[in-house]
């Protein structure tokens, strides 16, 4: 395909840059797949990790609550010799799992205790006044090492940049039927813990006042069994492998140099062979890893499948792309976005994002504003009215905060996963996302909605119905299922919505949840002074400097 021909200007502005998400042909002879990238594609020949894998089941867990309590029914029936390995952003000690009080810490402490074997990478925070997570993530893993665990606070990572993989793998010796692997947007952390009904969990962390006290959170993970399970526990090993050292402060060089033992992780139990195929998912992983100083074995020029892997399946799109995300505010990222617009005039865009940015302070609140605006007027050009944002508020009317990293095109293909839509989580951090084509068809009307011969597949569909449903307040699927019949119900539910608002609320509140997207565009003085913060240091380019000079991904 050729370069993009939209042109779009705000303030003198050039917003639409040069960046080439070209994905390169596949390799004669290889294996091929439509909707997912081959290894060639994949642009990073020192991973372990397979091409995708197949036979796998797969299923959505929305929401933290129900998440968790997955999470803590699968631990809880580990025995001596299992493994459970955890990757994660923040995780803090004291969140309730189940409703019974048990904590995060204390579910894995006592696993450890019973012989399981635990390991953990989370994330070596940045300083605790940016409102991170280092005290909570070195409080978490004092407190199941103690116990017998194995955590490490993991900083291997480019400047300003972190560790944004979120995803736990539970092993079990001899009995490789039970493994399971939960993956995803939500960390085991405050505020995560809610529920279709948004009436926010109780543990709360600080966040922008326009949330209120108890902020409603939506998000998704996914349960996945069968052979991606060991694929994931590669991410893992990799990582855990890696021989720099896990801190790349200066001071704290020192005792790596060294080779002191509390600084070497232990070795990890012996692998084990994939878990038998019990599902219909073909599953790849995705993931980013920056081009990081000393490099990473497993990807030594880092790794941008996650963008590559878009770009690929949003050349295939039709009819309709459906993405949940907490920010969408890179215009390199946006382009992908607008070039299938431009391509495809039947296809419609509909993005869910949260109402408010997560911070206010002088400082954030221009650079958000900035970045989001610029990536909306990039799609918006694109598509016009076939591009709908919307933002989510809870049955009471307070506004919910959309974490999740979601996305499905045409029914077909899907993703779930870590990655936010924005060039930082594309180039910079590590990130982890699972693109799922599931090989069971759809029954239900229309069978092909795209017109290519894909179908519907069950797992694409049946997310996206789930979500809209409880967006639009609906019991069944009815007038969802077509894509323009979808987006045409979509539309009447968020106009009678807003309407209901604009004349001061009479009457029963309409069903619904979603309304417009309205985001207020900085001044022309705090674009000016947000453009270099964001970025250097909100939005950076993790890609080797090579790639950058000829925009490539």
């Amino acid at each position: 395909m050729g370069a993009l021909r939209l042109e779009v200007h705000r303030d003198g502005v050039h917003l639409v840059g040069f960046d080439d998400f070209a994905v390169p042909p596949a390799v004669p002879l290889e294996p091929h797949h439509d909707w997912f990238l081959t290894a060639y594609q994949r642009g990073n020949r020192s991973t372990r990790l397979r091409t995708w894998t197949q036979g796998n089941a797969v299923r959505p867990l929305v929401h933290g609550r129900p998440y968790f309590a997955a999470l803590a029914d699968e631990v809880d029936l580990m025995r001596a010799g299992d493994a459970v390995l955890l990757a994660g952003w923040r995780v803090d000690p004291d969140e309730f799992v189940r409703d019974d009080g048990t904590t995060i810490a204390q579910l894995l402490a006592e696993a450890a205790q019973r012989g399981v074997t635990v390991k953990g990478l989370v994330w070596r925070s940045q300083m605790d006044r940016m409102r991170f997570s280092r005290r909570q993530n070195r409080r978490f893993a004092e407190f199941v090492n103690a116990a017998g665990g194995e955590v490490l606070l993991d900083q291997r990572v480019r400047p300003f940049g972190s560790h944004h993989q979120k995803f736990v793998v539970l092993r079990h010796a001899g009995r490789p039927e039970e493994d399971v692997v939960f993956l995803g947007g939500i960390d085991v952390a405050h505020s995560r813990r809610d529920d279709i009904a948004h009436r926010g969990d109780p543990q709360r962390m600080p966040y922008a006042r326009w949330y209120g006290g108890k902020r409603a959170w939506h998000d998704v993970q996914i349960e996945v069994r069968g052979p991606a399970v060991r694929d994931v526990e590669d991410v893992f090993r990799e990582r855990w492998g890696d021989p720099a050292a896990l801190s790349r402060r200066p001071w704290h060089l020192v005792p790596h140099l060294l080779d002191l033992p509390e600084r070497r992780p232990s070795p990890l139990p012996e692998a084990q062979p994939d878990p038998p195929a019990p599902g219909t998912c073909s599953v790849q992983l995705l993931r980013t890893y920056p081009n990081r100083w000393g490099g990473y074995p497993f990807a030594p020029h880092g790794e941008r499948s996650i963008a590559r892997g878009y770009a690929k399946a949003l050349r295939r799109a039709q009819r309709l792309v459906y993405i949940e995300d907490q920010y969408l505010w890179s215009t390199s990222v946006a382009r992908v976005f607008a070039e299938a617009l431009l391509r495809e005039p039947r296809l419609h865009l509909v993005v869910v994002v949260p109402r408010f940015p997560d911070q206010e302070t002088e400082v954030t609140l221009p650079v958000a504003l900035l970045a989001h605006t610029q990536a909306l007027d990039v799609v918006k050009e694109a598509g016009g009215d076939r591009v709908l944002v919307l933002d989510l508020e809870s049955p009471a009317g307070n506004p919910v905060y959309v974490h999740s990293k979601v996305c499905v095109v045409d029914d077909v293909w899907a993703t779930v996963g870590s990655d936010n839509f924005n060039r930082r989580s594309w180039t910079h951090d590590s990130e982890l996302t699972a693109a799922v084509v599931d090989e069971e068809r759809d029954p239900r009307e229309p069978l092909d909605p795209a017109g290519t011969g894909d179908g519907a597949r069950v797992f694409a569909r049946s997310l996206r119905l789930e979500l809209w449903r409880e967006h639009l307040d609906l019991a069944d699927d009815t007038g969802l299922l077509d894509p323009d019949d979808a987006v045409a119900t979509l539309r009447r539910s968020v106009t009678a919505l807003d309407a209901w608002y604009a004349g001061g609320r009479p009457g029963p509140r309409p069903p619904g949840r979603l309304r417009t997207h309205v985001m207020v565009a900085p001044t022309r003085w705090q674009r000016r002074i947000a453009s270099p913060a964001y970025r250097a240091f909100v939005d950076p380019d993790g890609r080797p400097p090579r790639m950058k000079v000829r925009g490539h991904h």
